[in-house]
Parts: C-alpha cells; sequence; structure tokens
C-alpha cells in the first residue's frame, strides 16, 4: 500500500474531489431539467404554472373592438398572488373571477378569504377551482374536498360553477403515473361527484397538448363541461377532442395587476348566464 508522506498531497486530493462535485451540484439548480429539478412545495400549485414550460408563450391577441366587444375580461388568482388589489382590476375592466379554493385533499388557499369576497365586493362575479393531483387521491374525494372548502356553487346570480384544473404535475410525473384511461376515469369520477354534490357540471381547465397526451385526447366530456383552454398565443389554436368552442381562454400569465387574464367566449351576459346555470 502506498503511503502518502506529505500533507499536502493529502490536500490536493481532497481539493480536486471537490472540484469533481461542485459542477454536479450546480448543473442541478443550472440545467432546469424536469427530471432533476427540485419539486415546489405541495399546494402551492396555480392555474397554468406549466404552460410556458411545455407550450411556451407567443404574442398576446390583439384588442381591437371586435375582439373586446365579444369577449369578457377575467382573471384567476391563488396564494402566490397575496392580498389582490381587486378595485384595481374591476377599474381596470375585469368583471369576473377565479379563485383557487383547494389543491387534492391536502391544502386550502391561505388567501381565499380576501380574494373571493374581495372580488365579489366590487362587483365582480366569482367562482372557485380546484388544483388536480390525480396520484394522491381519487376524484370523488377531491371533489368532496373542494364543496366542503369552498368550492360550492349557488344561484345568486354571482357564483360561477367550480372548476377542475388538470394540467401538468409540478410534483413528479407529468401525467400523475396514470394511463390515459385511468386519467379519463379520475377526472369522470371528479365530475359526477361534483355534479352530485352541487347540480352543476364543473369546467375543466387544460391545455390541448396536456390533454391529448394524459386522456389520449378524450372527448368524454365535450358535452357536459364548459372548456377553460389554456394557450399564451396570438390565437386560441386546437382544442381538444369533441370541444367545439371553448368558454373562457387564458391568455396570457403577464397581464396587468395580476399575471393570469382571460377572455370568456361572449359578452357580460354570457358570463351571467353561466353563473345562472
Amino acid at each position: 500500500m502506498r503511503v502518502h508522506r506529505s500533507g499536502t498531497t493529502l490536500a490536493g486530493a481532497a481539493v480536486a474531489a471537490l472540484a469533481l462535485l461542485l459542477p454536479l451540484a450546480g448543473s442541478a439548480g443550472a440545467a432546469q431539467d424536469p427530471g432533476t429539478r427540485v419539486a415546489p412545495a405541495r399546494g402551492s400549485a396555480y392555474m397554468g404554472m406549466g404552460v410556458i414550460a411545455h407550450d411556451g408563450k407567443g404574442v398576446k391577441p390583439g384588442g381591437g373592438a371586435a375582439t373586446l366587444a365579444a369577449q369578457t375580461e377575467g382573471v384567476d388568482v391563488s396564494s402566490h398572488n397575496g392580498n389582490v388589489a381587486w378595485s384595481t382590476l374591476w377599474n381596470s375592466g375585469v368583471k369576473w373571477a377565479y379563485v383557487k379554493a383547494t389543491e387534492g385533499t391536502y391544502y386550502k388557499n391561505t388567501y381565499f378569504t380576501q380574494q373571493y369576497n374581495g372580488s365579489y365586493n366590487v362587483g365582480m362575479i366569482r367562482g372557485t377551482y380546484h388544483f388536480a393531483t390525480p396520484d394522491t387521491t381519487s376524484g370523488a374525494a377531491q371533489a368532496d374536498y373542494f364543496v366542503n372548502n369552498g368550492g360550492g356553487w349557488s344561484k345568486d346570480g354571482r357564483t360561477l360553477p367550480g372548476v377542475l384544473d388538470i394540467e401538468w404535475n409540478p410534483y413528479g410525473a407529468t401525467c400523475y403515473g396514470k394511463t390515459q384511461s385511468g386519467m379519463v376515469a379520475w377526472i369522470q369520477d371528479f365530475v359526477n361527484r361534483y355534479r352530485y354534490r352541487t347540480g352543476r357540471d364543473p369546467v375543466i381547465y387544460t391545455a390541448t397538448s396536456w390533454w391529448k397526451q394524459c386522456t389520449g385526447n378524450s372527448a368524454a366530456f365535450a358535452n357536459t363541461n364548459p372548456l377553460w383552454i389554456a394557450r399564451y398565443a396570438a390565437e386560441v389554436g386546437e382544442l381538444p377532442a369533441g370541444w367545439p368552442y371553448y368558454t373562457i381562454w387564458q391568455y396570457t400569465s403577464s397581464g396587468p395587476t395580476v399575471g393570469d387574464h382571460n377572455h370568456f367566449n361572449g359578452d357580460y351576459s354570457r358570463v351571467q348566464a353561466l353563473a345562472n346555470g
């Protein structure tokens, strides 16, 4: 066995080993590889957080007079928005809002009261959404948790039906470990339970590319559930199978006051119609 006769030799070996390790440690953060990136904390997910990473970001749609007449502006918010300046949004022309209520069966929005009541108090029609985690509990269990924690509906003319936010998994495998048929079954379980609890069909929020990958482009919900499509571009683009049109289009995550802005496909009376059922 070789004997090191100098402390300098040992120190040099240690430095060399450390030098080899440092680039590996730094590369995990710099590469932004979803396979190595540290997952966000459970509960921190929000509507559209995976859109830019997976579908990219283009120019915003135009705002001509015809577009403004046919579309009604809205926003969606969650705890990452904190206390929202609702009066500023209202004065800028935003007339409706969706607020994250729950995620999985383990998280409730810590800013829910300020966001849900604040939007209502300035005059907006508002509703709530649930960020789905199909790998944690059943669709029915998550629908119950949602309804029990702010996701209900009442025919008061100011409350929109709940939304199932089903999109890329920020915590792990894109499709939550589900087969395409398994994902469709999970969504159906949620939809059925939500309808049973509230009397309304929930809106489904998704992106076409995710829907194709994770449900096999299922058309099972197109006749019953309004579509909220995510696409950050000048045009809404291809819709998931079966839906002939979208009800809501999330077109940007970089709007004024609150980043996530949306077009409702119709004038204000159509927003009221969705609220009234």
